[in-house]
């Protein structure tokens, strides 16, 4: 998880540098340092930017309604982190942007080359969460075309990943994942088998919502 103080410390710092850097080249005449405050600001928005766009998707989840904000805010985001050659950032940024038009537009056409720079971005700097992420979009793009062999192969490698760094909650929507596509392809055992697990794993991590996506998924299949 998110240690919220710990950012929380680093982009007040991030801001009080900034207010520093304008008094030197305010008061002490040194303008090069303006180019320094630009940096820290520009780290700040960034994250700011990123986080906020993720809060509007998850509205997006719950009530359907879209906010024409949160593409802007992840472009925005994209823009910053590339800028400050954070290329763990931009890729996370590029991955959000895909996934809004994937899931808010459902236009994969447009999502999937996002996806790829975003995977490969965070291949470069060995950023597995967000290659989890952006395999496991791929992963729902190739099941959505019927190519269901590529789509398990994809959206287990994003289980992989995630196992691989500890992220419980995320294995267990991935778990999820491949249930469904199990029962896709017609192998009802399989589907309850990674149903099962899914459970187990997000009972182990209080991982609620995704409780309620087995529990779904049960119904289904």
């Amino acid at each position: 998880m998110v240690n919220r103080e710990v950012v929380g410390m680093r982009e007040q710092g991030r801001v009080e540098r900034a207010r520093e850097l304008y008094e030197l080249a305010m008061f002490g005449g040194d303008t090069s340092a303006l180019d320094a405050a630009d940096q820290e600001l520009d780290a700040v928005e960034a994250s700011v930017s990123l986080e906020r766009g993720k809060v509007l998707h998850v509205r997006f989840l719950n009530d359907r309604r879209e906010d024409p904000q949160e593409l802007l805010l992840f472009e925005r985001a994209a823009e910053l982190h590339h800028r400050l050659n954070d290329a763990s950032g931009e890729a996370d940024a590029l991955f959000w942007i895909g996934c809004w038009h994937q899931v808010v537009r459902d236009d994969g056409a447009t999502s999937g080359p996002y996806f790829e720079r975003s995977y490969a971005l965070a291949q470069s700097v060995g950023d597995r969460k967000t290659m989890s992420y952006a395999v496991r979009h791929l992963g729902f793009a190739e099941q959505e075309a019927g190519r269901l062999d590529r789509a398990h192969t994809l959206l287990a490698e994003s289980v992989t990943l995630r196992r691989e760094i500890g992220f419980m909650a995320g294995v267990a929507a991935g778990l999820v994942a491949l249930g469904h596509l199990s029962a896709e392809t017609g192998d009802r055992e399989a589907a309850i088998g990674y149903l099962d697990e899914a459970q187990t794993t997000a009972e182990q991590c209080d991982a609620e919502a995704v409780l309620g996506w087995v529990e779904r998924a049960r119904t289904e299949i």
